[in-house]
C-alpha cells in the first residue's frame, strides 16, 4: 500500500521542515545526527520506488547505505505468503562492521514503498523517548502466522503486532537481534523477528519495544481510516488521527496502492517536429461504440506529425475501412486487425505493445480505446514531456466520477475509493499522481517495454480482465503508473445503453452522452443564437435561427427513408398521439422510429431556452413531431392552414438549389414568404389564429422538413 506516499513526498519537498522540528534544532543537531545515525535498506534493483525513497532521504539529509544492490533477489515475491529472509542475511553481514560503535543508531527500513516525512532530529528524539534499545514498527494485523496472536503482550492503547518493514536501534543490539539468523533467503523475516519478540527473555535481553502509537513508523496496511494530511501554514504532514501523532517514516505496505502527488514536474520544453519521438498508437474498438467518426476526426487532429505516428487498430466490431482508405497514407504505417481475424482483446493489446517492442524506431506506445473522447490536441506532447515510464491523462465520464484510474485497491486487488479520488477527478487537486490502476488511455515508454516490461504477455493474469492484468503485471515489476490531471484532456463515453438496431445509432445518444451528441448534431452557431446574436425575423413574429448540423439533417432524413413507411395523408392514423394535423402530409412521425423520447429531450434542451426568450410566458410542451417529404410527383405543396399548435418549429433538412428546387413557406396574413430555407435552420412561428400559412410548391427533387407542434 502506498497511501499518500506521493502526496506526502510532494508536500514535504516543498516545505522546509516538519512541524515538530524547528530550524534551530535542525542546524544544532545536524552534524551530531549525521555521525550517530545510519539508515540501512535493501534494494536489489533501482526501481522507481527506490528512487523516490532515495530522493526523500536526500531531502532530509539522511545517510543511507544500500544493501544488495544488483544482487539477484531470492527473497520471494508477492505471490508467496512469506519471504524476505535475504534482507536479514544482508543486514547481519552489514552489521559486522559496526559492532564496536555502541553509540551508533541504525534505522533499517524497506526502500521500494517507504519515504521520510521528517528529518533525523525528530527521528532520534522520538526513538530516545521510547526508552528502548530497539523499536519495531507496529501493525493492526498479525502476519504471517495468526496462531501466534495469543502470545503477543496485551496493550492498553495502540497497535499490538510487530511489523518488520521498519525498526531502529543501537548497532550492538541490532547485531544481537540478527545473530541467530541461519535461515534461507526465502524464509520469512517477519516470522523471524516475531519469534524473537515473543520470547520474553530475548525481548528483555535485546530491549525491544513496538511503536504502538505510530510516533516513528506509520504502516499503512489496514490504516487507511487513521491517516489524513495535516496542512498548517506552509507545512504538511501525515497525521495519525487515532493517536494524534506525526510519524517520521511512512511505509506503504500491504496489497493496496493508493494515489498520491509526485513532486516531479514536467519540463516545459518545446519539441520541434523533426525531433519528436516515434509513437505507435494502439487503437482498440472492442464493442459497439458511439461517435466513431468523431473519434477518428480527433485522432487526425492531434497536434503531432503523422509521419512520426504508426497506427495499430484492433477493430473487433466496427468498420474502419473508410478512415484507412481516406487517411491511412498520411501515417507512417497502419496495421488493422479486423473482426475476421478473431483476435481477442488481451491478445490484441499484447500484439500492439509487441509491435513497438520489436521496432527499434518506436519510442513510445500510446494505447487508446475508442470510448475515449480525447479533446486536447496536445495530449501526446504533454505526456512525453512528463518523462515517465507509464502515464495516463485523466479522463472521466461527463459530470460523473467514473474515470480511467483507481485511487486505491481493495485487499483482494479490486477497486477501492481513495481519500483524494474525488478531488483528483474533479481537479480540485491538480498534479502528477502515482496510482495503482489505469485504463482506456495511457502512454508507455519503449524503454520500459525493452527492460522492466519485456515479458510478451502483459494482459493476462489469472482470471483478471485485460486492463487489471496489465496493471497487476506492471506493479509486480516495480514500475510506477502515473496519472496527470494538470490539463483538461477529455472524457469517456458511456456505452451502457448504446443500441445498434438503427441506421444511425448515435442519434439516440442524447441521454447517455449529451455532450458528444451536441458536438455532432447541434449547429456550431447555436450558442450565438441562444444569446440572441443570430436570430433573424424574416416575417412578423417568425424567428429563424441555426439548430442542426448538416450531419444531423442528413442522418435524420436517411433514418426516415430507411424506415420507409411514409403516410398517405390520413390524419386518423393511430400513430398521431394526442393531437392531429389540420392538413395531412406525407410524413413519418418520430414515435414510428422510436425517436419520440429523444426528440422531446432535444426540444427541451435546445428549443425551449430560445422559445422562452422569444415568446415570454410560453413553455415547451411536446405535442406532435414528424418529418415531411415534398416531391413534385407526390405532394409538392401544402394548402393554406393553421397548425394545431400554439407555436411550431420547422427545420429544413436539406439544401434548396442542390437537393431540390422551389419550396418554402408563405404567411398569408402578412403576405410574407421564405423561399430559401437554410439547411439546419429552424423557423419558429405561432400556429393558431395569426399565422395562417401554406407550403410553396417543390418543383424539382425532394424536400424534407422536421416539424414539431408545441402547445403549452
Amino acid at each position: 500500500m502506498e497511501l499518500y506516499l506521493y502526496i506526502i513526498f510532494h508536500f514535504i519537498t516543498t516545505i522546509k521542515l516538519g512541524v515538530e522540528t524547528t530550524r534551530a534544532e535542525y542546524l544544532l543537531c545536524f552534524h551530531l545526527c549525521a555521525e550517530n545515525l545510519l539508515v540501512l535498506t535493501v534494494a536489489t534493483k533501482q526501481t522507481e520506488g527506490f528512487q523516490r525513497f532515495r530522493r526523500s532521504a536526500q531531502f532530509f539529509n539522511y545517510k543511507v547505505q544500500v544493501l544488495g544492490l544488483d544482487e539477484e533477489w531470492q527473497g520471494g515475491d508477492d505471490q508467496q505468503p512469506a519471504g524476505g529472509g535475504q534482507k536479514v542475511r544482508l543486514l547481519k553481514s552489514a552489521l559486522k562492521q559496526y559492532v564496536d560503535k555502541e553509540d551508533l543508531i541504525i534505522l533499517f527500513v524497506e526502500s521500494y514503498d517507504v519515504l521520510f516525512a521528517s528529518g533525523p532530529t525528530e527521528l532520534l528524539k522520538k526513538f530516545k523517548q521510547a526508552k528502548s534499545k530497539v523499536v519495531f514498527s507496529a501493525e493492526n494485523y498479525i502476519y504471517p502466522d495468526r496462531k501466534l496472536e495469543a502470545k503477543y503482550p496485551r496493550v492498553r492503547d495502540g497497535k499490538r503486532f510487530l511489523g518488520s518493514g521498519g525498526f531502529i536501534g543501537y548497532a550492538p543490539n541490532l547485531k544481537k537481534l540478527v545473530e541467530e539468523w541461519k535461515g534461507q533467503d526465502n524464509d520469512s523475516d517477519q516470522l523471524f523477528y516475531t519469534s524473537i519478540f515473543l520470547d520474553p527473555e530475548k525481548r528483555e535481553s535485546i530491549n525491544i519495544s513496538l511503536d504502538h502509537r505510530s510516533r516513528i513508523f506509520q504502516n499503512l496496511n489496514g490504516a487507511l481510516d487513521e491517516i489524513v494530511l495535516k496542512f498548517e501554514n506552509s507545512q504538511v504532514r501525515a497525521r495519525n488521527l487515532l493517536y494524534d501523532t506525526l510519524p517520521v517514516v511512512i511505509h506503504g505496505n500491504g496489497p493496496t496502492k493508493v494515489s498520491g502527488l509526485s513532486q516531479n514536474k514536467s519540463y516545459d520544453g518545446i519539441l520541434c517536429d523533426e525531433a519528436l519521438p516515434m509513437i505507435l498508437i494502439g487503437i482498440f474498438i472492442e464493442q459497439p461504440t458511439p461517435f466513431l467518426s468523431q473519434f477518428f476526426l480527433r485522432l487526425r487532429n492531434l497536434h503531432y506529425p503523422k509521419q512520426r505516428i504508426q497506427l495499430f487498430i484492433h477493430n473487433h466490431v466496427s468498420e474502419v475501412d473508410s478512415f484507412v482508405e481516406e487517411h491511412g497514407k498520411e501515417y507512417l504505417t497502419v496495421k488493422v486487425i479486423g473482426p475476421e481475424d478473431e483476435m481477442e482483446n488481451a491478445e490484441a493489446r499484447n500484439l500492439g505493445m509487441d509491435l513497438c517492442r520489436k521496432d527499434p524506431d518506436c519510442d513510445y506506445y500510446f494505447s487508446l480505446d475508442a470510448e475515449v473522447v480525447l479533446k486536447n490536441t496536445e495530449t501526446l506532447r504533454i505526456l512525453i514531456e512528463q518523462n515517465k515510464l507509464v502515464i495516463a491523462p485523466l479522463v472521466s465520464r461527463h459530470e460523473k466520477l467514473w474515470s480511467n484510474f483507481w485511487g486505491a485497491l481493495s485487499p483482494d486487488g479490486y477497486y477501492a475509493r481513495s481519500e483524494d479520488y474525488v478531488d483528483i477527478v474533479q481537479r480540485r487537486r491538480i498534479g502528477l499522481w502515482n496510482v495503482p490502476y489505469i485504463s482506456s488511455v495511457y502512454m508507455v515508454k519503449a524503454k520500459a517495454l525493452h527492460l522492466e516490461l519485456d515479458q510478451g504477455d502483459l494482459f493476462h493474469s489469472g482470471k483478471l480482465d485485460a486492463d487489471m492484468a496489465f496493471c497487476h503485471n506492471v506493479r509486480n515489476q516495480g514500475v510506477f503508473m502515473y496519472l496527470t490531471n494538470r490539463h483538461q484532456f477529455g472524457h469517456i463515453l458511456s456505452l451502457e445503453n448504446y443500441q445498434t438496431s438503427h441506421l444511425h445509432n448515435d442519434l439516440w445518444q442524447i441521454f447517455s452522452n449529451p455532450e458528444d451528441w451536441r458536438e455532432k448534431y447541434i449547429h456550431e452557431n447555436y450558442t450565438a443564437a441562444l444569446k440572441g446574436k443570430l436570430i433573424e425575423m424574416p416575417c412578423p413574429d417568425v424567428y429563424w435561427f441555426p439548430i442542426f448540423t448538416d450531419t444531423a439533417c442528413d442522418e435524420l432524413v436517411e433514418e426516415m427513408e430507411h424506415y420507409g413507411q411514409w403516410s398517405t395523408g390520413d390524419n386518423t392514423d393511430s400513430r398521431i398521439q394526442g393531437g392531429y394535423e389540420n392538413v395531412p402530409t406525407i410524413d413519418i412521425h418520430m414515435n414510428q422510429i422510436g425517436f419520440e423520447r429523444e426528440w422531446y429531450k432535444f426540444l427541451l434542451d435546445y428549443i425551449a431556452p430560445i422559445t422562452e426568450k422569444l415568446y415570454p410566458g410560453y413553455y415547451t410542451k411536446f405535442e406532435l413531431a414528424f418529418v415531411v417529404r415534398y416531391k413534385p410527383d407526390e405532394q409538392p405543396s401544402l394548402m393554406p392552414h393553421h397548425d394545431a399548435s400554439t407555436f411550431t418549429i420547422n427545420i429544413a433538412l436539406n439544401r434548396v438549389g442542390i437537393d431540390y428546387e422551389g419550396g418554402g413557406c408563405r404567411f398569408l396574413r402578412y403576405n410574407c414568404s421564405i423561399r430559401a430555407p437554410r439547411k439546419g435552420w429552424t423557423l419558429m412561428h405561432p400556429g393558431r389564429l395569426t399565422h395562417y400559412h401554406e407550403g410553396l410548391p417543390t418543383t424539382k427533387g425532394t424536400r424534407y422538413i422536421a416539424v414539431s407542434f408545441l402547445d403549452p
